[in-house]
């Protein structure tokens, strides 16, 4: 069995910032990754663009350049891949961790082609993975999707779009600018706060003039081949409709966290229960890195300023060898 002294689950820019810091450091480590390097980007929409700077994004001292403000899903993709490259990174591609088992000090792995045995274990495995479902009938149908790729398959089409987020926004603008019909089922009264600020004057301007149809205060209350049913603030309605777009948002994967012994807060929230002054958990020896230390409050978290965590946890792991 193959004995390392941390173990990472997960290749995102977190997990890759946690394994630069230990590689930086002497600690023989392992990353594990269940899809492609930073597999979450991967699976962002196309034309994606970040909130932050380049600069911010930047982890192992390599600058992150780029021409626009802000830099897309694509750029992004290069330069970790360029990361990844230079430093010779330790990483298991397409391998899946199953279960993180503890016995006296160390930690054992188990994966879908292997089992590990190491000191330590950082998980960094983000949010984007358990969608947050809507739990109606029909959300199982072939027509409704929890994840945007691109506009192109929605041309012509009738599109719902459930939510009012960045990646909500983003999704009902892009298809509409490629031909859909696009309606909008907000649950609140507005489209989001934290929409980019670019982009909320953009959706809030093809609302008003007609062009996307809104239906604020309201719920999508279930699903069917041809049409779907709309709680709004004046009742139900049935709506024609061929796709649904569900983007009500992901949640970090509470079952396996808890599968490794660590606790949560006992309100909505889920928050883990880790120490923020080294990351470490209620179990010894596991650590938490990146997005998944929100709990639910996704948004709590992001590249920029959850980077610190890699240099955090190894200086705590360094200390008590």
């Amino acid at each position: 069995m193959q004995e390392y002294d941390l173990i990472i689950v997960g290749a995102g820019p977190i997990g890759l910032a946690c394994a630069l810091e230990a590689k930086k450091n002497g600690l023989s480590y392992l990353v594990i990754e269940k899809g492609a390097l930073v597999n979450s980007l991967y699976n962002y929409p196309l034309y994606m663009t970040f909130f932050s700077t380049a600069e911010r994004l930047e982890i192992g001292g390599i600058p992150f350049t780029n021409i626009s403000p802000k830099p897309g899903r694509q750029e992004a993709l290069e330069y970790y891949r360029r990361v990844y490259d230079h430093f010779d990174l330790n990483i298991h591609f397409y391998e899946k961790v199953l279960e993180v088992n503890s016995k006296d000090d160390y930690k054992f792995v188990k994966t879908s082609k292997s089992t590990y045995q190491s000191s330590n274990v950082v998980i960094a495995t983000g949010f984007y993975d358990v969608p947050n479902y809507l739990n109606i009938l029909g959300e199982n149908l072939p027509k409704v999707s929890h994840y945007y790729k691109e506009p192109h398959p929605y041309a012509g089409q009738k599109v719902v779009v459930v939510g009012a987020s960045n990646s909500s926004v983003d999704a009902a603008l892009e298809c509409w600018g490629k031909g859909a019909e696009v309606t909008m089922v907000v649950r609140k009264g507005e489209i989001g706060e934290r929409v980019k600020y670019w982009v909320k004057p953009n959706i809030e301007n093809r609302i008003a003039e007609g062009s996307i149809k809104a239906y604020f205060n309201s719920e999508l209350t279930s699903i069917h081949e041809n049409y779907v049913k709309i709680q709004t603030a004046d009742g139900e309605i049935d709506l024609e409709n061929d796709w649904v777009l569900a983007l009500t948002g992901y949640r970090p994967d509470f079952e396996f966290l808890a599968s490794c012994g660590i606790e949560f807060s006992a309100d909505q929230l889920k928050l883990p229960n880790y120490n923020p002054e080294t990351m470490e958990t209620n179990v010894e020896g596991i650590y938490l890195a990146g997005v998944v230390c929100g709990g639910m409050e996704t948004h709590k978290w992001f590249i920029e300023n959850s980077r610190i965590h890699a240099e955090i946890i190894i200086f705590d792991i360094i200390n008590k060898s």
